[in-house]
């Protein structure tokens, strides 16, 4: 607990917050245009279906390059403060702050994703669609984001603490949004090995291509059980190396 409230103090001045909000709102404005304009154009395609599928691909491009920034700016302190001699002279272990690091990326970025949510609700509420909110649907959307920005977030944050040039942990993060934009292109067994790529794989709403028109079809949720569990333990994986590795890092 220390160690957190350590980190949330070295925050007040850096505007992460601030930072993570402007991305989202510029995500949320491209994606509510598409589908207002989809909508306007074709009356009987407006649906939740569609606007939950319109969020999840540009998640797939935003959140990477979100997730990149939001821990670049939590752990570029330490490097350019040069403070990991001065926070071992305190008694601070490095475990102990890389968990604090993560814990303060993850209450930021998942606060955003239940924020982000609440907008999609909100568009849904205002555009001719006819039905009730899906609960269900916005829940899974929810947790299949939380998911993947977790992995991301572990991978982002060794990067980060490993490599003092942060340029390099910005640039995974910008191939990172290519990647889960780009991720239904590629065949599942090569989506799969990359972390970007389950903002659209975890989305409870795919996108069908039949008889040249786009489609939108909800995903059975079991199906997406083994895709968390996987992802999920491979995020703890990424965690524990990347804390070992910082850990015995010389500075």
């Amino acid at each position: 607990m220390k160690a957190i409230r350590l980190e949330w103090f070295k925050l007040r001045r850096k505007r992460v917050l601030l930072t993570v909000l402007l991305i989202l709102t510029a995500e949320m404005a491209w994606a509510f245009m598409a589908a207002g304009t989809s909508f306007s154009r074709n009356p009987g395609l407006a649906g939740w279906e569609p606007l939950i599928a319109t969020v999840s691909s540009m998640n797939g491009l935003f959140w990477p390059i979100l997730a990149a920034i939001c821990v670049s700016r939590i752990c570029d302190m330490e490097h350019k403060g040069n403070t990991w001699k001065l926070l071992a002279a305190l008694s601070v272990k490095r475990g102990a702050l890389y968990a604090a690091k993560f814990a303060a990326a993850s209450a930021i970025l998942l606060g955003v994703c239940l924020l982000q949510a609440l907008a999609v609700a909100a568009f849904g509420l205002i555009q001719p669609i006819g039905e009730p909110v899906p609960l269900l649907l916005l829940v899974r959307l929810v947790a299949g984001t939380a998911i993947a920005t977790l992995a991301v977030i572990a991978l982002q944050q060794w990067l980060s603490l490993a490599v003092k040039n942060q340029a390099f942990a910005l640039t995974v993060g910008l191939v990172g949004g290519f990647i889960g934009l780009t991720a239904d292109l590629f065949p599942q067994c090569v989506s799969r090995l990359f972390v970007w790529a389950y903002y659209t794989g975890l989305s409870p709403v795919s996108q069908l291509y039949a008889d040249d028109t786009l489609r939108f079809a909800v995903r059975d949720a079991g199906t997406s059980w083994p895709a968390m569990a996987a992802l999920l333990a491979a995020g703890i994986g990424i965690y524990a190396v990347g804390s070992f590795h910082v850990s015995r890092q010389e500075r």
